[in-house]
């Protein structure tokens, strides 16, 4: 797993950087994602993460986490795993953008640890970014099941 991490404004110290980095690696290992897939996490403001949330999703207020997942067949037909293939490029899933100061807004709202929640954020942009989603209860089940389990075994229980 190549994945790059961005906080160019120190919003989480190492030892988070070092969690997501080990979490997000764990949770691909447990999707069974290929060695050679690339991905990133920007860590923003909530200022930053409004403005994306407004301008992508048509959602004027700041949230914990937004994925752009590369393979989520909005690119006009374009399959970015065919390219890949074909020109022996890595795997690229997309890129997540998390906000460590809603993040620890809503680990004091549900009663978690700021780490707990900080996971659940990490496990839950992989799992979308990876193709997973929370639209239809049947596609729900399935990625919050595989969530607590990653999450679980990974040792951040509720």
């Amino acid at each position: 797993m190549d994945l790059a991490i961005y906080d160019d404004q120190n919003l989480v110290d190492e030892e988070h950087r070092q969690l997501a980095e080990k979490l997000f690696n764990y949770g691909a290992q447990k999707i069974s994602l290929p060695e050679n897939t690339e991905a990133s996490i920007t860590f923003c403001t909530p200022a930053k993460i409004q403005e994306i949330n407004r301008q992508y999703r048509q959602t004027d207020r700041p949230t914990d986490v937004i994925s752009f997942a590369l393979e989520d067949g909005d690119d006009a037909g374009i399959s970015t795993q065919e390219l890949e293939q074909e020109f022996g490029l890595p795997r690229d899933i997309g890129d997540l953008f998390i906000c460590p100061e809603v993040v620890r807004q809503h680990a004091q709202e549900y009663g978690h640890s700021f780490e707990r929640e900080f996971g659940y954020t990490v496990v839950h942009g992989l799992l979308h970014l990876s193709g997973y989603d929370h639209i239809q209860k049947a596609e729900a089940e399935v990625m919050f099941g595989l969530q607590k389990q990653i999450l679980n075994d990974f040792g951040l229980k509720r």
